[in-house]
């Protein structure tokens, strides 16, 4: 496996478009939440890491130094305390936490209720909070972190399938509602990242995920040149958008895929 690249390592570029930006990122304990605040941080913007782990918000704050300061807590109501902790104002929210609830039909409501709530909910209380001063001052980005399982669907997890396609819509409802009022969204759309949360997806994620699994760091370098470009989707596997056009022209054949790809799992 190639050496990984640590992000804070980049020098800050001293015109970077995010020096001395004010930045969230929800679920920054590990995997892509800490890759995308080691990024922003390196890119000269103070960054609030959140995670509902304390001790892994205040481990990825202290790595990044100065830029970073650890706000833990549920991802569903920190707008208010970040806000405060980076002076007043929030310039960049990264709602990245994540439930990857597996299960099917029969999975307890419970289950569905927790994705249901970590996966959308706590998108949509964020840009309750959050809306109000970026329509005031005509400036916001709200980038969301979706999965391709928002865009397609994943084998053996039907709550973190159809919550991640409730994530996509009402990033997509963000922008186009907003976007003519200075507020720019991105969804991020991964397959298979090396993280905590693909080793949990047991031998579905072993199947359709680990064989073009990427780092997180390559994650972040896709939203900053999504960014750049001014992009609402973010792929960080370029062949996603096959797949995408694929379920969209011809449903019947790619559900007889998906099938087939069902079909081998039982069988593993």
């Amino acid at each position: 496996m190639p050496a990984i690249r640590h992000p804070a390592a980049r020098e800050v570029d001293p015109v970077s478009a995010y020096q001395d930006q004010r930045v969230v990122v929800t679920g920054a304990g590990g995997g892509i939440g800490a890759a995308l605040a080691h990024r922003f941080a390196a890119e000269g913007a103070t960054v609030v890491v959140n995670d509902l782990d304390p001790a892994k918000a205040a481990a990825v704050a202290a790595a990044i130094g100065a830029r970073a300061i650890p706000v833990p807590g549920d991802a569903s109501a920190i707008v208010a305390e970040a806000r405060e902790a980076l002076g007043g104002t929030v310039d960049v929210y990264c709602a990245n936490a994540g439930l990857a609830s597996g299960g099917d039909a029969f999975a307890d409501e419970a289950v569905w209720e927790a994705a249901w709530d970590t996966n959308v909910m706590a998108h949509v209380r964020a840009a309750r909070a959050l809306l109000p001063d970026w329509l005031e001052r005509e400036s916001g980005r709200f980038v969301s972190t979706v999965s391709a399982a928002g865009l397609l669907t994943m084998i053996g997890a039907a709550p973190y399938s159809v919550t991640k396609h409730g994530a996509l819509a009402f990033a997509e409802w963000l922008s186009l509602t907003y976007r003519h009022r200075g507020v720019q969204v991105h969804a991020i759309c991964p397959q298979g990242v090396r993280t905590d949360m693909l080793t949990a997806a047991g031998s579905a994620g072993e199947l359709v995920l680990a064989p073009t699994a990427i780092e997180p760091e390559a994650v972040a370098d896709a939203l900053f040149d999504g960014m750049e470009k001014g992009r609402f989707l973010i792929l960080p596997h370029p062949e996603v958008a096959d797949f995408y056009a694929a379920r969209a022209t011809e449903p019947d054949r790619w559900l007889s895929g998906m099938n087939h790809l069902q079909q081998k799992w039982e069988t593993r």
